[in-house]
């Protein structure tokens, strides 16, 4: 059935291997993040076979999957937890990244067990956590109150809303937060510390990262980079042609929005052979398509269809045909969760 995710666990699980040793080195252990491909078993259990402990989503109904496959834990909760469905989480989340005094006291007055806190800190990306200069007196304060749950240490996330770049500065204000409150876990999420590692930036005492790009993808996209010692290609798009017409290339008549609300400039090339694939919007983020044949551009797409140039391919093209991808982050986000692409997972 197209479309269709050829999704390639044997090369994730090289990228996984590569990385653990890697980090290992440096005293670094990796915490596996499922939540792109939602918790599937078969990506869950490629961490485990690759030596990673720690399995990390940021939805409960994810871990909930990865239980009844039969994979055990422990897990990670790397979305700070709602108050609302703590319940939930209390006797499955082994780990919480929290950034607030109320959801703190609450998973202490909830867990009969050993939990760990991972206390957020905004080192300037901008989302979660208590800005970097006001940290150390924060947790303090809530660590005297907790009775049976722990912060054990403390977390920062870089790249994924701001588009914060890692740096020594950046690096030295979380680590700074560990020593005062003598924290004994320093996590960071985000392929995009992978950068300090290879630019041996100040990593002291950074024992923790939160790593799923990297590992699923060998990218970083906050970065713009492949990672040239991971595998790429890892997750591919098949699509099928269900049109091929010669036509122009510039839209006729007055212009407004397309169907997503965007002002779109086409350039005048003359009249092109546009192929449409039976996939759009609603299944990936077009501008995520990298096609693996020479000669296919990726050109718009609406909801249900994507329009890609086939003019300068070297063969004769026609209806039916397959068409194949590379996809980035936000496109294979998007086609996981679409139930309108199919999965096949290749060991």
């Amino acid at each position: 059935m197209y479309p269709r995710l050829l999704v390639y666990v044997n090369k994730m699980k090289e990228n996984a291997e590569i990385l653990r040793e890697k980090l290992e080195k440096l005293g670094i252990n990796i915490v596996g993040v499922t939540k792109l491909f939602m918790g599937h078993p078969k990506i869950a259990k490629m961490y485990k076979d690759a030596g990673i402990e720690i399995l990390g989503d940021s939805r409960i109904e994810n871990m909930n999957r990865m239980i009844e496959a039969g994979i055990n834990g422990s897990f990670m909760m790397i979305r700070i937890p709602p108050l609302s469905r703590l319940k939930e989480m209390i006797d499955i989340v082994d780990w919480y990244l929290i950034s607030e005094e109320e959801v703190a006291l609450a998973i202490d007055s909830m867990v009969d067990r050993t939990v760990h806190l991972i206390y957020m800190v905004d080192v300037g990306d901008l989302r979660e956590g208590v800005m970097y200069d006001k940290a150390a007196e924060e947790i303090t304060r809530i660590k005297s109150k907790l009775k049976k749950a722990r912060i054990a240490g403390v977390g920062a996330n870089i790249g994924c809303f701001g588009g914060v770049w890692p740096t020594n500065e950046n690096l030295k204000s979380l680590i700074n937060v560990a020593k005062e409150i003598d924290a004994e876990v320093v996590s960071v999420g985000g392929t995009i510390y992978l950068m300090a590692v290879e630019q041996n930036m100040i990593l002291e005492g950074i024992n923790q990262f939160r790593i799923g790009e990297a590992i699923l993808l060998g990218t970083d996209i906050t970065g713009g980079r492949d990672i040239e010692y991971l595998n790429q290609g890892t997750v591919i798009l098949e699509a099928e042609i269900i049109e091929l017409k010669r036509k122009p290339s510039k839209p006729i008549g007055s212009k407004g929005y397309d169907s997503m609300g965007r002002k779109v400039e086409f350039e005048d090339l003359g009249e092109r052979l546009r192929a449409i694939i039976a996939v759009g919007e609603q299944d990936i983020n077009p501008y995520g398509l990298t096609p693996l044949e020479r000669g296919v551009k990726v050109i718009h797409a609406s909801s249900d269809h994507t329009i890609v140039d086939v003019t300068e391919v070297d063969r004769v093209v026609k209806v039916g045909d397959i068409l194949r991808f590379k996809m980035n982050y936000s496109a294979v986000l998007r086609a996981v969760t679409s139930p309108y692409v199919e999965k096949v997972y290749i060991d």
